[in-house]
């Protein structure tokens, strides 16, 4: 446990729990206490990222008149700490997290679900967690990305919000932590004082939402100098059958709906193939995947169109009866909507 935050502190912290401008009493933008947790098996490429974007941000903002500024400290419950990477980092004591207006706190490095989840509940973990409530219940915001949202979850902060985290853990998540209301169409989640960020890199992203929160502008600028990207959403980068794998009876569906891809699709018709009620296949597949069966289906038939439509001269015509569209219209706006990319785009992407 940690001393309280003072009572100015406190106040215009509560003021501001959505990580938007910090203003002083002269409403002039002054720096933000930030502070990014560091702890034993912290991801390294996490940590990094967040640093250099906010650093890249602190000496960008110099070409801009009355910049946003963020004070930002690494601290840990020790005053090394060794990464997942084995790297060792050096923080602040603890007790200068007083003074922060925000909490990072980078993913851990741990790919294995069911390690995953034996690491975040477990003992060496018990000091981050409560941290986490600690600084919660004083009102302070609090970021995380990729599995760092676990720790936030686990810690019981995320229930009844809406949340991230990378999208291949999305079944576990989700099984875990019912109480969240898991959105894996978005690369940031923000709400209420507490942001979560998508897969691994998505501490780029995280990030560079903290910036654009105070400064868009700024955040234009920090996103061309680094040539990042930004990125809305996780779902052009979902792999469906990777998900799938988590459950038995998803794992049928998807197999029996890849061998029936170019036909109409009845979903009672695949539940009584694969021996299951309609209602045990829908609730499979919306635990496992977040989703509906139809949805599922498609998601299939645009990655097997994307995949087409790089590696073959197919026309889209052809490519569209292979997937099961009779109008090649209608696979073209799908394509459009759910990759963000046109098909002229999709061509030209490398197999």
């Amino acid at each position: 446990m940690i001393a309280g935050l003072s009572g100015a502190r406190s106040r215009y912290v509560t003021a501001n729990r959505n990580i938007s401008g910090i203003y002083d009493a002269n409403d002039s933008v002054y720096a933000m206490e930030v502070s990014v947790l560091v702890y034993d098996g912290v991801f390294d490429s996490g940590l990094a990222a967040v640093l250099d974007v906010l650093d890249g941000a602190n000496a960008m903002g110099h070409d801009l008149s009355d910049p946003p500024t963020w004070n930002v400290t690494t601290v840990g419950f020790e005053s090394q700490i060794r990464t997942g990477a084995g790297h060792l980092v050096t923080t602040e004591p603890i007790e200068r997290i007083e003074k922060s207006d925000l909490l990072i706190v980078p993913a851990l490095a741990e790919r294995r679900p069911e390690a995953l989840l034996d690491r975040v509940g477990g003992i060496d973990l018990i000091p981050v967690r409560q941290l986490i409530v600690d600084m919660h219940e004083r009102g302070t915001p609090i970021a995380s990305a990729c599995t760092g949202s676990f720790l936030l979850a686990e810690a019981g902060i995320l229930d009844g919000r809406r949340a991230t985290t990378s999208w291949w853990l999305a079944p576990i998540f989700r099984a875990r932590y019912p109480a969240v209301g898991l959105d894996q169409s978005r690369m940031v989640v923000s709400g209420d004082g507490i942001t979560t960020a998508g897969a691994a890199f998505g501490h780029v992203d995280l990030a560079l939402a903290i910036v654009r929160l105070h400064s868009p502008t700024l955040a234009d600028l920090v996103a061309r100098y680094l040539v990042i990207d930004e990125r809305p959403s996780q779902s052009v980068y979902t792999i469906p059958s990777a998900l799938a794998q988590n459950d038995p009876v998803v794992a049928a569906f998807e197999q029996w709906v890849r061998e029936h891809l170019a036909d109409p699709i009845g979903i009672p018709d695949a539940a009584k193939s694969l021996g299951v009620s309609l209602r045990t296949l829908q609730r499979s597949v919306q635990r496992t995947i977040g989703t509906s069966p139809i949805r599922f289906i498609q998601d299939l038939r645009i990655e097997q169109a994307s995949h087409l439509l790089r590696t073959t001269d197919l026309s889209l015509e052809v490519i569209a009866r292979r997937v099961g569209y009779e109008h090649p219209n209608t696979l073209r706006v799908l394509l459009r909507e759910r990759t963000g990319r046109t098909t002229t785009d999709l061509r030209g992407i490398a197999p």
